[in-house]
């Protein structure tokens, strides 16, 4: 249980400092953010502010892993080591996405083919990854019910990897205001630090614990109004991470209450998107995603952080009730 708290700190301190090294090194590099047009007028005074900032919670994570994972890695558990590369193989492709931005200076990357192809081929690959060591049964346990459904291989395997790939974007989806998918995720993190020490899973519990300090320390930049944004890079990388760990501890379904913003960010873009086409032009929502919808309405960007992270919490609260007694 000390590993996980050191963890958390060691997230944290690194983040912290990081940012001080890595934000005037992106703007010396120029790398920053162009914001779309079709977005809210006044988030046009952002243009420029430095993106790929997720590096600093990646790096926190790396290190507090390498830190205090060894004994873990040792005696041959390697669940927290196979999500954190997991959830960097999404942020490579992030970075990637991140790099040609900057260097078109412009709010396109990577093309969404391109972006989806590298996705599920990272899914698949980490599924069968897990499912080859027995981290993976093809068991959905039904949270409060301490139910548990079994499902053909191959028909979780395709479960699995839509699963990953939605839940990887729709993070990325709520990172559209300054501290919006640190704040959210965080009660995430430390839903899956709760849940991994709970079962003795410390493993994973180290590497939930690092990302929570490191996003923690993330924040000290990232909150309104923002120095850095963590870009594709950072964005990316946490849906990894969020899914990830879903999946390592063996409780997929869970993402539909500790996501439960992360889905309703989705799900009201693909409504509107749906809607507009119908329609030939109309609108459900004033702009979609739902934050922007918001904003619209007079919601501030604070009050929109404190509302969807205080959502998150109560929401974690309850999953962990569902799951304890598994």
């Amino acid at each position: 249980m000390l590993r996980i708290v050191i963890s958390c700190l060691i997230g944290f301190v690194v983040a912290a400092l990081a940012g001080r090294i890595l934000i005037p090194v992106l703007r010396s590099m120029k790398a920053g953010q162009s914001i779309k047009e079709i977005g809210p007028t006044w988030h046009m005074s952002k243009q420029g502010t430095p993106t790929m900032g997720g590096l600093m919670f990646i790096i926190a994570a790396i290190v507090a892993v390498a830190a205090l994972g060894w004994q873990d890695f040792a005696a041959g558990t390697f669940g927290g080591g196979f999500v954190l590369v997991f959830a960097l193989v999404f942020g490579v492709i992030g970075y990637i996405d991140d790099y040609f931005k900057v260097k078109k200076h412009e709010n396109t990357g990577l093309t969404a083919p391109q972006k989806f192809i590298l996705q599920l081929a990272a899914a698949i690959l980490f599924t069968v990854l897990m499912r080859n060591f027995g981290y993976l049964t093809p068991d959905l346990y039904i949270p409060f019910f301490n139910v548990t459904l079994s499902v053909p291989w191959p028909l979780y395997m395709v479960f699995a990897a839509f699963v990953m790939v939605g839940c990887v974007n729709a993070v990325n989806i709520t990172d559209g205001i300054d501290g919006l998918a640190s704040g959210v995720t965080m009660p995430v993190m430390l839903f899956f630090t709760a849940v991994a020490c709970w079962w003795g899973h410390y493993e994973l519990g180290i590497f939930s614990a690092a990302l929570l300090g490191g996003l923690a320390g993330f924040l000290i930049y990232n909150f309104h109004p923002a120095k850095v944004f963590m870009g594709d890079t950072g964005s990316l990388f946490l849906g990894g991470a969020v899914c990830g760990l879903a999946f390592a501890l063996d409780i997929p379904l869970v993402l539909i209450l500790v996501g439960i913003i992360y889905i309703a960010e989705t799900l009201s873009d693909i409504i509107q998107v749906g809607y507009f086409k119908l329609t030939h032009g109309k609108r459900i929502f004033r702009m979609a995603p739902l934050h922007h919808h918001l904003e619209m309405g007079g919601w501030s960007e604070v009050k929109l952080f404190c509302v969807f992270t205080g959502i998150t919490l109560v929401m974690c609260a309850l999953a962990f009730w569902g799951v304890m007694y598994r």
